[in-house]
């Protein structure tokens, strides 16, 4: 079914074609003064110049036009030419039961062109555990890729691992000094490797910032760790074998701490998937004439003639021929190209990191590793910060584990729960896990993503105002009226009746505005506007619910019709948070 503002527009479009006016002015958008109207158009202020004529008397008669038809209880002219429009109680009601009887989709269309993406999100180095500055990269791309999916689109998430740069070396050398007997450090063994890694996870993440503090101390290690990289690169058998169990340890780790923020890959790739993808790469890059030597590096110009500020040349080998970062995000392009053929590719990473994909989108472009028509976004965040307005770190100044942040809002939560005296300590502990995961990815997601934003775990976690638990109490607030009301009756063939009340008008109106709201979230990558629309939601309910005894109310049939309207937006919250990457408990 058409999203409720489309229609509402096409009707409007409709009276302006008929009025001799181009049906383009007939737009129509959510009213910014709903004590004046609910929905406006503005189309006779627009169209005014063209036509020579006072905008108010375009409107008047456009205004005349829609008298009498049966979607509006009122289109008025609002000088000097505003077209004030209010939704008829009957439209709004047949509306609604249309969405209620999509079960899988609330109405919704599909994409009629669904098209092929790919989701660039998560990016962890291996060895290394996840930490906070991994969150919103995770959150973010999850949603992302959730609301594309449900648009009708074939979405791939892919983690996109950094197991390719100098930290490989590092763990390499570091673990050569430690094990130094260990056949994978002999260059003439040609046997087959052990099956099982010389180390645990817990080891992997000791040996990293050992090797990494090592290297900045002492110039030889440093070397030692640059040359055992570009060995790695190279294809030193016995360095592959132990990236492969790099690779194999780490990624069973970041599974299970992935699992715990419900965040999932469809494809579990990295830097090194693209290295045999190098060579041919680069070949080409010079024998087209788009890459050369500069002062022994290889580059590749990028400077275009719109830019406003400098555009240095993208760098795709270093003087001593090692990859960079360039050059494995553009083999990656390589090999995505060849193996999927996507329409877009989205990467949601830090915003800091915006001249570094704006030098690689440029590269791709210009040397044809992608078709023209396919699409490269760069979904910039901004940073999580403390409340002393810099990167959130721990008490101590480190760099806080993903793992300890999670288990603080949990023990938050839990502690809420336990203060409310109604729950017994196993069933707090699960439901705390459920709303801390939604305390802290709404926290999240309710900010544009391109914003920085202060984490306030109690702000986070309270069941007021804008936040995770506030949503979730919502629904959990309707699943327990639903369920008091299938004690003595069936919600099967239940209707919603034209709303009597202007509470209940508010909330039939918003969730016919489902999705006008999801597009929005979908079209422009704002999972953000999707928060900002089931806040607005959740606010109309309950406000309807304060003003309304639903279930004392004698009158059985009106009863059922309230039931109906809390069907459906007990739907729509669901259906909401899901594609957010968060579930409701039953009870709170």
């Amino acid at each position: 079914m058409q999203e409720l503002l489309e229609l509402i527009s096409e009707r409007v479009a409709n009276a302006f074609e008929a009025a001799g006016y181009d049906r383009k002015l007939g737009r129509v958008t959510v009213s910014n003064r709903p004590d004046l109207c609910e929905y406006q158009c503005n189309g006779a202020m627009a169209g005014a110049k063209t036509y020579h004529k006072a905008p108010f008397m375009i409107a008047d008669e456009i205004a005349d036009c829609l008298s009498g038809d049966e979607m509006f209880a009122s289109a008025e002219s609002v000088k000097p030419g505003f077209l004030n429009i209010r939704v008829s109680g009957d439209f709004l009601a047949d509306y609604a039961n249309q969405m209620a009887a999509d079960q899988e989709r609330l109405g919704l269309e599909k994409e009629r062109n669904p098209r092929s993406i790919i989701i660039d999100y998560g990016g962890p180095n291996v060895a290394k555990p996840l930490h906070v500055g991994h969150l919103r990269s995770a959150i973010i791309g999850e949603a992302v890729k959730r609301i594309a999916r449900f648009a009708g689109n074939q979405v791939l998430g892919d983690i996109h691992l950094g197991d390719w740069g100098l930290q490989m070396g590092l763990i390499i050398t570091e673990l050569r000094e430690r094990k130094p007997d260990l056949v994978y450090f002999d260059a003439d063994y040609q046997g087959a490797y052990p099956e099982e890694a010389p180390f645990t996870i817990s080891e992997l993440e000791e040996i990293y910032p050992c090797a990494s503090g090592k290297s900045k101390e002492d110039e030889g290690y440093h070397a030692a760790a640059m040359q055992a990289t570009n060995e790695l690169q190279q294809g030193r058998r016995g360095y592959q074998a132990l990236l492969e169990h790099i690779l194999r340890v780490s990624v069973s780790d970041l599974k299970k701490n992935y699992e715990k923020l419900s965040v999932s890959f469809d494809l579990w790739m990295g830097e090194s998937d693209a290295q045999p993808y190098i060579p041919a790469m680069v070949e080409k890059m010079k024998r087209d004439g788009f890459a050369y030597l500069s002062e022994g590096a290889l580059v590749v110009d990028v400077a275009e003639g719109s830019d406003t500020k400098e555009m240095p040349p993208c760098m795709i080998l270093k003087s001593d021929g090692s990859a960079l970062y360039n050059t494995t995000d553009l083999a990656t392009l390589v090999m995505r190209e060849e193996r999927y053929q996507p329409d877009e590719i989205i990467y949601v990473v830090d915003k800091r990191q915006e001249l570094h994909f704006t030098q690689c989108f440029r590269v791709a472009r210009k040397t044809k590793i992608v078709p023209p028509e396919t699409g490269l976004v760069f979904l910039g965040f901004g940073t999580m910060n403390g409340r002393d307005g810099k990167p959130f770190k721990t008490r101590d100044g480190g760099v806080m584990r993903l793992e300890n942040l999670l288990a603080d809002v949990n023990a938050k939560m839990l502690e809420k729960i336990l203060e409310g005296g109604h729950m017994q300590k196993e069933e707090a502990g699960r439901t705390a896990e459920i709303v801390g995961l939604a305390a802290l990815k709404y926290g999240d997601l309710s900010n544009q993503a391109s914003k920085d934003y202060v984490f306030d775990l109690d702000r986070f976690t309270s069941a007021e105002g804008n936040t995770g638990p506030y949503i979730l109490y919502t629904i959990v607030r309707i699943k327990s009226i639903l369920k008091r009301y299938e004690e003595e009756n069936s919600l099967e063939g239940l209707r919603v009746l034209p709303p009597a009340s202007p509470s209940e008008k508010d909330l039939m109106q918003l969730a016919a505005r489902f999705g006008d709201n999801f597009r929005t979230a979908y079209e422009e990558l704002a999972p953000h506007k999707l928060c900002a629309y089931i806040y607005e939601l959740s606010n109309a309910f309950n406000r309807f619910y304060h003003e309304t005894k639903i279930l004392s109310e004698e009158d059985e049939e009106k009863k059922a019709s309230w039931i109906a309207l809390l069907s459906l937006t007990k739907r729509i919250l669901e259906k909401s948070i899901d594609l957010l990457g968060f579930a409701a408990p039953e009870r709170m």
